[in-house]
């Protein structure tokens, strides 16, 4: 049976019928399976929610006992049997690279085999578990940077931008806007790697996904909050890292000669920059770039590509060209939150 037959767009996300399990439900739902943290795809109030461990405890940190009535905890490559029992449909937990505890979704059902991927990246990052290439009929793939022009640099480099930054301007302090959950624990892995030992500073926002990250046994360093210094000027020339929502509003006029910097996938885009007010753009994203997006896609090797939130036009035609069946599901709601483009 192919899968189009068993899973269905609707207007709270996509749902397996057999099961009566949605993927990442925009509105609450009896039964829902979570890829990963964000909120855009984890939302809050439904009755049962299958995730990993560690999505099941970020959403706990965002919403408390809000997050749902029940949990389950899901490891990555156990099988779990739903639906009927006599015409079951199983489900397995891929991981898709994305952030801690991120995962794709495998579901099987009367011998056929969908993939959906949830937001993923093939880059190595040491603050989540590998991308892993999972062989099925249907792959759901998202697109958020599906244009040939996003060409994302080494993390690296981009961290080596800010490091000389400092160098230049000791005398500033480093504004960077980073997203709460992943982004934020990426760049500080990140600047750890490169050498940079000395303590950061982090916005109150920040701190409770950090230690829930540090209990997974991640070596972030010393990190202090702002609002721990008394003198604000003591953090000319060190790094203060905010939600990208602090780096223009009342919060951050008390830091000393600040530099704005802005970590997302989005900097490559001069216009966003600009919109971000960031003099200092550093091109870190979480998701795949153009042509990791079209070699995963030539990698699983799927009979066919369905695309969801993002540029889907560009990947469905370059999908198509490379003898692919595709077509876009346009799960547009999933463009509106903060977090859906970073």
């Amino acid at each position: 049976m192919h899968p189009s037959q068993w899973i269905k767009v609707t207007d709270k996300g996509l749902y397996c019928v057999p099961a009566d399990l949605y993927i990442d439900p925009l509105e609450p739902v009896k039964n829902a399976a979570v890829t990963h943290g964000h909120a855009d795809h984890a939302r809050p109030g439904h009755f049962i929610v299958y995730a990993t461990a560690a999505t099941i405890e970020i959403m706990q940190t965002r919403y408390g006992n809000d997050m749902a009535i029940a949990t389950i905890e899901v490891t990555f490559k156990q099988l779990l049997k739903l639906g009927s029992k006599q015409d079951p449909v199983f489900m397995t937990f891929y991981p898709a690279g994305h952030i801690l505890g991120s995962g794709q979704i495998l579901l099987e059902y009367r011998q056929s085999r969908i993939v959906i991927s949830g937001d993923y990246k093939r880059t190595p990052d040491p603050s989540c578990e590998a991308f892993e290439a999972v062989p099925c009929d249907v792959f759901v793939t998202e697109a958020t940077f599906g244009l040939p022009v996003f060409n994302h640099p080494p993390i690296e480099q981009e961290v080596e931008k800010l490091l000389n930054s400092l160098k230049v301007f000791p005398e500033q302090c480093h504004l960077v806007g980073c997203y709460a959950l992943g982004k934020c624990q990426r760049l500080i892995l990140a600047l750890r790697q490169a050498g940079y030992h000395k303590p950061l500073f982090l916005h109150g926002a920040l701190v409770n996904l950090c230690n829930l990250y540090a209990k997974y046994g991640f070596q972030l360093g010393e990190l202090l909050t702002v609002s721990s210094v008394e003198n604000k000027a003591d953090l000319a020339g060190e790094i203060v890292l905010a939600p990208p929502s602090a780096l223009n509003d009342r919060w951050s006029r008390s830091l000393p000669k600040v530099k704005t910097a802005m970590a997302s996938g989005w900097m490559q885009i001069r216009a966003r920059s600009k919109q971000r007010k960031a003099e200092l753009a550093l091109i870190i994203s979480d998701h795949c770039d153009w042509n990791e997006l079209v070699n995963t896609i030539q990698e699983i090797n799927p009979k066919e590509v369905w695309v969801t939130h993002g540029r889907e036009e560009a990947l469905v035609y370059q999908a198509q060209k490379l003898g692919f069946k595709a077509k876009a599901l346009s799960l547009v709601e999933y463009e509106n939150t903060l977090e859906a483009d970073e």
